[in-house]
C-alpha cells in the first residue's frame, strides 16, 4: 500500500474511532441524566419497551396488568441467571440476585421516563454501528498493524456484551453490582478505543517508513528513563480514577436507596445518610488532586507541548470533577449535576490514558521524551 492510500485509511480509521469515543461519552452522559431523573426503569423489559419497539405514550395504550406482566418476566430472568452465576461458583453475585427485593417491584408508567430511557437505548444501538463500523475501518490494519484491528474487534464484542449486561441491569432493577458492572466496563471499552485512535496517529509516520525502507532512528534509554518512572505514577492516577467513579455508582446506589426509603421527599437531608461509602469517595478526591498535581508537575518538566496539553486538561477536569461535587454535596444532589459529574470523571480518566500511552511510547520509539537540559540521541 502506498504512502497516500496508508495516510487515507489512517484517516478514516480515525474519524470513526473518533466519533465512536466521543458517541460513548454522550451515552454515558445521558445513562447519568437516566439515573438522575429516575428513568432507569422507564422501560420494564429490553430490547424493546413495553414488548414495542416504538414505546407507548400513555398508560391506556398498556393492559391493565402491565406490571404483573412485566415483574413475572423479569423475576423469571434473574432467577434462571442465579442459577447460572450458581453453577459457576459466583454464590454470593447470585444470592444478591435472589435476595434482590426491588425486583418484585415494577414502576408506575411514566411517558417522559419512558421515552428518556428508549434514547439512552437507541444511542446506545447507535454505538454498536459505530464500533462495527471501527472494526470494518480497522481492517486494512491487518497488514501492518495487527494490534489496531484486534482493539476494535475487542471494543465490538465488549460492547455486545456491555448491552447484555444492560438487559440486567433492567431485568434486575438496576441491581447495584450489575450498574457497577456496567459502569467499568463502559472505561474498558472507552480506553480500548482510545489506545486504537492514538495507536494509528502515532503509528502513521512509522508505517510510511517502514513501507519507504527509511533508516530507523535509535533511542536514548538514558533519557527515557525518566518517562518510564512517570509510567508507575500514571498507572496510580489512571487505576485512583477507576476506582473513584466505581466508588461513584455505589454512591449513586445508596442516593437511590435513601430516596427510596424516605418516599423521595426531603431532599436536603440524603447526603447526611449516605453513610461510609460517600465520606470514602470525598475523601478519595483529594488524594486524586494532589496525585495528579504531582504527576503533571513532573511531566510538566519534560518540556513536550503534547504532554503539558495532556496535563493542563486533566487539572481543568479535576478541577471541574470538584466544583460539581462540591455542589452536589452542599445543595441537596441537584438532578442536572449528576450526569456532569459522571461524564467529567470518565473524560478525566480517557485523558489519562492518553497520557499514559504518550508517556509509554517515549519508552519506545524515536520520539523520546527528556527535560530540556537532557540531550537527545538521534542517528541520521
Amino acid at each position: 500500500m502506498d504512502n497516500f492510500h496508508l495516510s487515507l485509511a489512517v484517516r478514516r480509521f480515525r474519524f470513526v474511532g473518533i466519533l465512536t469515543v466521543v458517541s460513548v461519552y454522550l451515552l454515558i452522559l445521558v445513562g447519568g441524566v437516566v439515573r438522575s431523573t429516575g428513568s432507569g426503569m422507564g422501560c420494564p423489559d429490553w430490547p424493546k419497551c413495553f414488548g414495542s419497539w416504538v414505546p407507548p405514550t400513555e398508560a391506556s395504550q398498556l393492559p391493565a396488568n402491565y406490571k404483573e406482566i412485566y415483574t413475572a418476566q423479569r423475576v423469571a430472568k434473574n432467577q434462571k441467571l442465579a442459577r447460572t452465576l450458581q453453577k459457576m461458583g459466583f454464590a454470593q453475585v447470585a444470592g444478591s440476585i435472589f435476595a434482590h427485593p426491588t425486583q418484585y417491584i415494577e414502576t408506575d408508567f411514566n411517558p417522559v421516563k419512558t421515552w428518556i430511557e428508549y434514547v439512552n437505548r437507541l444511542l446506545g444501538a447507535l454505538i454498536g454501528v459505530f464500533v462495527f463500523l471501527t472494526v470494518v475501518f480497522a481492517w486494512p490494519y491487518w497488514r501492518w498493524d495487527r494490534v489496531i484491528f484486534w482493539l476494535a474487534f475487542a471494543s465490538f464484542l465488549l460492547t455486545g456484551v456491555q448491552g447484555y449486561l444492560g438487559s440486567l441491569v433492567v431485568s434486575t432493577n438496576l441491581l447495584p453490582v450489575m450498574v457497577t458492572v456496567h459502569m467499568a466496563l463502559a472505561l474498558v471499552i472507552v480506553a480500548l478505543l482510545l489506545y486504537a485512535v492514538d495507536r494509528a496517529r502515532k503509528g502513521q509516520g512509522n508505517t510510511a517508513s517502514r513501507i519507504s525502507n527509511a533508516a530507523p532512528v535509535s533511542t536514548s534509554s538514558e533519557a527515557a528513563r525518566p518517562a518510564a518512572r512517570l509510567q508507575i505514577w500514571l498507572w496510580a492516577t489512571l487505576l485512583l480514577t477507576f476506582w473513584q467513579i466505581v466508588l461513584g455508582t455505589q454512591v449513586r446506589e445508596q442516593v437511590d436507596i435513601v430516596s427510596a426509603a424516605v418516599g423521595y421527599v426531603g431532599r436536603e437531608n440524603w447526603v447526611a445518610k449516605l453513610g461510609s461509602v460517600f465520606s470514602l469517595h470525598r475523601t478519595m478526591s483529594a488524594a486524586v488532586l494532589l496525585l495528579n498535581v504531582y504527576v503533571g508537575y513532573e511531566l510538566w518538566q519534560l518540556a513536550q507541548s503534547r504532554l503539558r496539553k495532556l496535563v493542563t486538561a486533566t487539572l481543568i477536569l479535576i478541577g471541574l470533577e470538584i466544583l460539581a461535587g462540591i455542589v452536589l454535596a452542599s445543595f441537596a444532589l441537584p438532578a442536572a449535576v449528576q450526569p456532569v459529574h459522571l461524564t467529567l470523571a470518565t473524560v478525566l480518566f480517557g485523558v489519562q490514558f492518553l497520557t499514559l500511552l504518550a508517556v509509554a511510547r517515549a519508552c519506545k520509539s524515536s520520539e523520546t521524551i527528556a527535560p530540556t537540559d537532557a540531550p537527545r540521541q538521534v542517528v541520521a
